[in-house]
């Protein structure tokens, strides 16, 4: 499954990259998907992120 970022709606709690350091960078700001980490997001620490996105900023998509 595929995880990636709206940056549209991203407002830089940082969230992500604190409960899923592996795959979530902060930079400049604003929440990233780190290159290579796009299909990551079956893993539960992802799916934890995604579900306490204050902003719901991240979007997992693709079959499980």
């Amino acid at each position: 499954m595929k995880v990636s970022i709206d940056a549209g709606l991203c407002y830089g709690s940082a969230e992500c990259a604190h409960r899923a350091p592996s795959v979530f960078a902060f930079e400049d700001g604003y929440g990233v998907v780190l290159p290579g980490r796009e299909d990551a997001g079956d893993t539960p620490p992802v799916r934890e992120a995604a579900e306490r996105c204050p902003s719901q900023a991240i979007r997992i998509t693709g079959e499980p």
